[in-house]
């Protein structure tokens, strides 16, 4: 959300997602960035429910990044996004700095992965600080430097998003796909979805609220899924009663392993529950 746009702030508060990215950066003008900063200020005041609030600040190279970061390090924001990040040393920066800001802050970090070079040293941003919680894939930006061009496959893109699911699972962070750039691209953004999904990552991140609906529809467990989840853990439980390692359902093996992503599923299906009761 363009953090100089008040009617698009306003508007945020009612939307049916997870989080909100409020944004200083690459969807900001030079000349309204002061301006876009007291927006999203007076925003965060009167909150937006129940939905995570995430200031991407600009980068701590350029004049207005560090009165970004000490803008926003007593508020009530959730997280700080940092543009372009490609090293450990930037994170730690940032989380220095937000103690030195405000010593009480718990305040979260979160990455922007868009670059060659990010893709390079994702192991070492991954595991740069304890408050790094989410990576976010700017795939714009990474074409761009790829010099590539956006397919419908993605396979421009394909090594680093799975690279930066590694990295993530790895370091037990969140992982967000990349933006779906085309507005009237329904299956596209569709498939877009569908493949991010099947690669790993918890959610997309969008452009628009038209498109929230088929992100939400995609990334949450359908009803079959939850049913099926439900019937391998009391299958699996079944079996371990009798003395059995592992349970056969439908003709398939059901193992532990299954029955760790099959709670993974429910916990996320009753997630989405009760944000839908408090939203």
């Amino acid at each position: 959300m363009p953090g100089a746009n008040i009617r698009a702030l306003e508007k945020a508060k009612n939307l049916p997602s997870d989080s909100l990215i409020l944004d200083l950066e690459d969807a900001v003008a030079p000349d309204a960035k002061a301006m876009a900063r007291e927006n999203i200020r007076a925003a965060l005041d009167t909150g937006f429910g129940h939905r995570e609030a995430v200031v991407r600040i600009n980068g701590l190279n350029t004049q207005w990044g560090l009165d970004d970061l000490r803008a926003f390090a007593n508020t009530k924001a959730d997280a700080i996004l940092l543009p372009k990040v490609e090293s450990a040393s930037q994170i730690q920066e940032v989380a220095i700095l937000l103690q030195k800001f405000y010593p009480a802050n718990t305040m979260r970090i979160w990455a922007m992965i868009e670059t060659p070079m990010a893709i390079f040293k994702l192991q070492e941003i991954a595991g740069a600080h304890p408050l790094l919680e989410t990576l976010v894939l700017g795939t714009s930006d990474l074409v761009k430097d790829l010099h590539a061009r956006h397919t419908p496959s993605r396979v421009e893109t394909q090594t680093a998003l799975s690279l930066s699911v590694l990295a993530a699972r790895a370091h037990q962070l969140c992982v967000l796909d990349g933006v779906h750039l085309s507005l009237d691209d329904e299956a596209g953004l569709r498939q877009s979805c569908i493949q991010g999904r099947d690669m790993g990552f918890d959610g997309k991140t969008l452009i628009h609220p038209n498109q929230i609906a088929t992100a939400n529809r995609i990334f949450g467990p359908s009803s079959e899924e939850i049913d099926e989840a439900k019937e391998r853990i009391k299958a699996y439980e079944t079996a371990i009663i009798s003395g059995a390692g592992i349970a056969v359902l439908n003709g398939k093996l059901v193992e532990e392993l299954h029955i760790q992503d099959a709670k993974r599923i429910l916990a996320l299906a009753n997630a989405i529950e009760v944000f839908l009761k408090t939203n």
